[in-house]
């Protein structure tokens, strides 16, 4: 398997999976994605259908990841997902599933269900692929001898589920970027609260896509990146992305009867990793027949899957939402998208990204590409604070089921999109008790607590705030690598 940059930097060069583990962008800027994308067998497909799931995250992986042998890498994808990691569970029987299936019901005779994907240390969707990272970079940067100093920008969710898996691992900092006052008090709490001394959190002022383009800038000074070994976990590293294909094989198992049935996904979306993975899981032959992509009130993605149009806000035209994890302007993945819409001509991607840098954005309406965008699959809409509300208290009360303000912005889409005999799964993003200011406001209760997060919000807080400056957080990071 050979890896390539978007925008086209080392064509001719080989890249394997692990020279492109550890870096994040490319030389260029541009996000790694493979030559050509692995198919999936009838047979492989078949087979697939019953394996548990981390032998099903060996069986994808391994086809994205040759240069790891292939007993190593089995017994890191058996570390990752074992009921003990995922220990939020409802049972024990949908332990051994790691990501049960739910089904709510039937609507405009299409079954309606949620894959629940927040069972994990941090209880959100994030810890399906960043506890396998975790292993992952301990794996080979002990192989190597070497050390790296991760760093990232989160909404909220990301950056504890990294500080989680990557805590108190042998060779690894983590420097994570998020937006001062910006972020539940919980998913706050989740992060600042960590005392690890291979943790550093950084409260930037400014909003998430401040944070994601310190992270983008500190990536292209190739110069201080080799010198302070800088890593990243965002979703455009590419091993993140590919762990999340895993869940929509499972999910599109547990909800037909036969490969020769088609489902769709609704995908709550702010920086396209998520729903790119399902775009990676369609492209590799698994019959999904919709892509749905559910934004909030930040919805550059929406106005782009129904006009063409892909505009980014500036810091001071994104809203701070109660669905903040997708206050996001500027959609990092999108870009391994626009690569494939395009027929993988790097020159027209590079072109296109450069205009969002100089003129905020791009128009494919006119150019006949946009119409392409149904061969993929994609649709999409968006939801308001009223909307998540009134999901929460529906589903509440129409299934006995509590969702979060994300998962209910996936839900009021979902509903928007449905067709008849069809199933249409939607994503779980978090678990409820994570937002839960806008659950008691819909539903006049609290939410459920894990035990293991009572107290979470009391504890003792440790974190640096800095202004949105590049040269500050990297002048932050080299006064505690020692480099």
């Amino acid at each position: 398997m050979n890896y390539i940059s978007t925008r086209g930097a080392g064509a001719g060069e080989r890249h394997t999976f692990s020279d492109i583990l550890l870096g994040g962008l490319a030389k260029d800027g541009g996000l790694y994605l493979p030559a050509a994308y692995p198919r999936a067998s009838a047979d492989e497909l078949a087979r697939w259908r019953t394996l548990p799931y981390a032998d099903l995250a060996f069986e994808i992986l391994s086809k994205f990841s040759d240069d790891i042998p292939a007993d190593d890498l089995r017994e890191l994808t058996r570390r990752t997902y074992t009921a003990r990691t995922y220990c939020n569970v409802r049972d024990d029987e949908q332990a051994a599933q790691i990501t049960p299936l739910k089904t709510l019901g039937v609507e405009n005779g299409a079954p309606l269900a949620l894959l629940e994907l927040s069972n994990g240390p941090t209880l959100a969707f994030k810890d399906m692929a960043m506890q396998l990272l975790g292993n992952l970079f301990e794996y080979t940067l002990a192989k190597h001898g070497e050390t790296l100093n991760i760093l990232g920008a989160t909404s909220g969710d990301t950056g504890s589920a990294a500080e989680y898996a990557m805590r108190g691992k042998r060779g690894i900092r983590v420097f994570m970027l998020s937006p001062h006052g910006k972020m539940s008090a919980f998913q706050t709490a989740q992060m600042y609260s960590l005392q690890d001394p291979n943790i550093f959190n950084i409260a930037v002022e400014g909003v998430f896509d401040d944070c994601q383009d310190i992270v983008k800038a500190v990536s292209n000074d190739h110069a201080f990146k080799a010198a302070h070994k800088i890593g990243t976990v965002n979703s455009i590293n590419w091993a993140r992305v590919v762990a999340q294909v895993v869940y929509y094989f499972k999910g599109y198992f547990a909800a037909t009867q036969s490969n020769d049935e088609r489902v769709s996904f609704t995908v709550p979306s702010g920086n396209f990793g998520n729903v790119c993975a399902g775009h990676i899981a369609r492209m590799m032959g698994l019959p999904i027949e919709k892509l749905v992509v559910a934004t909030n009130e930040n919805d550059v993605l929406d106005e782009f899957f129904r006009t063409g149009i892909y505009r980014v806000r500036k810091s001071a035209e994104t809203y701070h939402t109660s669905s903040p994890s997708m206050d996001i302007s500027k959609a990092s993945n999108f870009e391994r998208f626009v690569f494939d819409l395009l027929g993988r001509d790097p020159a027209r991607v590079l072109q296109l990204f450069r205009d969002v840098e100089q003129k905020g954005g791009f128009d494919l309406a006119a150019s006949g590409d946009f119409a392409r965008v149904q061969q993929f699959g994609f649709v999409s809409g968006s939801s308001t604070h009223a909307d998540r509300v009134d999901a929460i208290r529906d589903v509440f009360e129409r299934y006995d089921t509590m969702i979060d303000t994300h998962t209910a912005d996936g839900l009021k889409v979902a509903r928007e999109h449905l067709q008849a005999g069809i199933p249409m799964i939607v994503l779980e993003t978090a678990q409820p008790i994570k937002f839960g200011e806008t659950i008691r406001e819909a539903l006049l209760r609290e939410p459920e607590r894990p035990a293991a997060f009572v107290g979470l919000e009391a504890l003792p807080q440790r974190f640096d705030v800095l202004p949105a400056d590049a040269q500050r957080v990297k002048d932050f990071v080299a006064s505690r690598t020692g480099a």
